[in-house]
């Protein structure tokens, strides 16, 4: 890319002077003019420095970012071209050595702003489209301009979410989507506290945090000596984030007790109530159950009213991961396999997976108002003053674990505003219609096999592929030790060649197969048809 122009500035100077100056001719182009000076020709350099908030910088500010924003269309252009690569591959050896000119070495020396275009152009040229029609890899995927000209403006503002008086429209904007989301759950109006967070796995932090602090608020003040020897339930198909959170806190791993699932990927309520009672005679003392809707590989939905029924019968805490199936509760036609969760004391519910919100999105609700703040604040006298000239209950930084908190708020309020709650339900469906599509297209074709036969219940639809050598392998370990290396070599050569990107894993014990999700508004029935004759083509001689 040359942003040099033909300049009409004129200075008289001797040979070898540097000069730093700006374009300013409006009837052309402007732009940013750099070089060396020789004897009979000036040459302007500019730098970061020569930008606002410096004295003349205000033309060639304009000129800078015009700039940028005109390597982000040409961007978002190619992202959308299913003709363009999902991504151009190198390994990670080649990006630490270079490549044509992009160093991601610092100098201790400041470069020229051409060279910062340059860099920008060239970040983005070697990353992942994660708009592209074929990205298909993880649960966040799609580009959403109105998101994206909300998360533009939410860097220009670089505001933080502690204090009223520091964002006052995007603290009172959480505040009312916080309540919609209330609202959408089936909590009261008298009901519901919480707030946005760094992603589904602070956000899971959030309710056992919250939840073991309902239960033993000593703990605040005295730490973990004042606790009997408690344990947690998770669906053994729910997400590592609960064991995480479980070994942040203290709680330990080894007092996460995984709940057998059935078939489908769902919790089973007999095992849950087993695992409960076998845990009280063995004098522990369970205090919460996690419950998924919408987990992460098979996307199964827990029995949300069985569970509620158990937790209460035994005073527990009840949880509902919805970091990836939230979205469905917009869904007239599936919310459904969510009914139950309006019993739950806490909830997980991120929007940058099904609604299409940018990174990040995420949002921790608790039923019962004031004990996020009970449970976390620290009433720190430089920012949570109680003489302030307004309702200091928008100061929300002491309910958070955090001190500063970034602004994930508005991207969401306009997009919502966009779009209405009748958009976010019509691209749900549609993703749904795309699941049931895909499902039975595969389940016409020999050299693939579903994991699981029914009709996929969300967007998740997993399943193998057999290369023509292996169909006639009997059915057992020498087959499924052959079958576990497909799915990495073909998902290998879509990266080497940019075409596509689909996840794979293993799963209990079934080896290696590829997740198909759908949360990408790009996405149409000819991508997944692309998909599809490009997993044969590569993998049909492995």
């Amino acid at each position: 890319m040359n942003f040099m122009h033909e300049g009409y500035i004129t200075a008289n100077a001797s040979s070898g002077r540097t000069w730093v100056g700006l374009l300013t001719d409006r009837s052309r182009c402007p732009g940013i003019f750099f070089g060396t000076l020789l004897t009979d020709l000036v040459v302007y350099l500019f730098f970061p420095l020569d930008l606002l908030p410096s004295k003349d910088g205000q033309d060639l500010t304009e000129s800078f970012l015009l700039h940028v924003v005109d390597i982000l269309l040409h961007y978002i252009q190619k992202t959308f071209d299913v003709k363009s690569k999902v991504l151009d591959f190198h390994h990670p050896h080649q990006l630490l050595e270079g490549l044509d000119g992009f160093s991601l070495e610092l100098s201790d020396h400041p470069e020229s702003l051409e060279q910062l275009l340059v860099d920008c152009t060239d970040t983005l040229k070697y990353g992942v489209k994660t708009g592209h029609p074929r990205f298909l890899n993880q649960l966040s995927s799609g580009l959403d301009v109105i998101g994206l000209a909300g998360e533009w403006l939410t860097a220009t503002a670089n505001a933080n979410m502690f204090t009223y008086e520091i964002a006052p429209v995007f603290t009172v904007m959480e505040t009312i989507l916080l309540k919609k989301m209330y609202e959408i759950i089936g909590w009261g109006e008298t009901e519901g506290d919480g707030l946005f967070s760094p992603g589904g796995s602070i956000s899971n932090l959030y309710g056992i945090l919250t939840a073991r602090y309902k239960q033993y608020p000593e703990i605040k003040r005295k730490g973990m000596t004042v606790l009997p020897g408690i344990v947690l339930f998770v669906s053994e198909q729910g997400h590592y984030s609960v064991k995480k959170a479980a070994a942040i806190l203290g709680i330990g791993t080894d007092n996460v007790i995984e709940v057998k699932c059935d078939e489908r990927g769902k919790m089973i309520p007999a095992e849950l109530e087993k695992n409960i009672l076998q845990a009280k005679r063995k004098g522990q003392t369970p205090f919460c159950v996690t419950a998924t809707a919408g987990s992460t590989v098979l996307g199964a939905f827990d029995p949300l009213q069985d569970v509620a029924d158990i937790c209460e019968r035994h005073n527990l805490w009840m949880h509902v991961d919805a970091a990836w199936g939230g979205g469905l509760l917009l869904s007239r036609n599936h919310s459904y396999k969510l009914s139950g969760i309006e019993r739950a004391n806490s909830v997980t519910w991120n929007p940058h997976k099904l609604m299409g919100v940018p990174l990040q999105c995420s949002a921790i609700l608790i039923r019962e108002k004031g004990l996020l703040e009970a449970c976390n604040q620290m009433q720190a006298g430089y920012l949570f003053q109680p003489d302030k000239l307004y309702n200091v209950d928008f100061d929300t930084g002491d309910k958070t674990i955090q001190c500063g908190r970034h602004v994930d708020i508005f991207k969401l309020w306009l997009m919502w505003k966009a779009k209405g709650t009748s958009g976010f339900e019509a691209q749900i469906n549609r993703y749904m219609e795309l699941a049931k599509y895909f499902y039975k297209v595969l389940k016409k074709k020999d050299n693939f096999k579903l994991v699981l036969d029914a009709e996929p219940e969300f967007t998740n639809v997993c399943f193998w592929y057999f290369p023509p050598r292996l169909k006639h392998i009997p059915k057992g370990f020498e087959r499924d030790q052959e079958l576990q290396k497909i799915a990495p070599k073909i998902k290998a050569q879509m990266l080497e060649e940019g075409t596509a990107m689909i996840s794979y894993q293993p799963c209990g014990d079934k080896v290696n197969f590829f997740r198909m999700v759908f949360s990408n508004p790009a996405t149409r029935q000819t991508d997944v048809d692309y998909l599809i004759d490009e997993i044969e083509r590569l993998g049909k001689d492995l």
